[in-house]
């Protein structure tokens, strides 16, 4: 079981994406939860407990954990705690800007090379 633990809906994946984590066999989409940028540590930590909780009833076999950066952590630290292999999405990302007369728009283009290990 795979259990993406991010912002990115697998329905969105490209095919190369995809097929990385075939191995690994069902893919779950386990949202990440907006982040209080007010939330105490001890706050977060709760957070990261409850979620890491849910991740683990999955009994994943690869979680890709991307997300708010102190949640990450703890979650990333508490499933490795368990046993769990934890990764991130590595890519290419490319940037296009255009000059607007009031403003600059910019959009960024990912594409997935490959998962590393946390």
């Amino acid at each position: 079981m795979f259990v993406n633990f991010t912002n990115h809906p697998s329905t969105h994946w490209s095919q190369e994406q995809l097929a990385a984590s075939s191995p690994y066999g069902a893919i779950i989409d386990i949202p990440f939860p907006q982040i209080d940028p007010m939330a105490s540590t001890e706050e977060i930590v709760s957070e990261a407990r409850k979620y890491t909780a849910l991740i683990l009833k999955r009994k994943p076999d690869f979680v890709l954990c991307q997300g708010e950066f102190c949640m990450a952590y703890h979650v990333v630290r508490l499933l490795k705690e368990h046993g769990v292999v934890v990764g991130a999405a590595c890519s290419v990302r490319r940037v296009q800007e255009r000059a607007g007369e009031d403003c600059t728009e910019k959009t960024v283009f990912y594409q997935f090379v490959r998962y590393r290990e946390y």
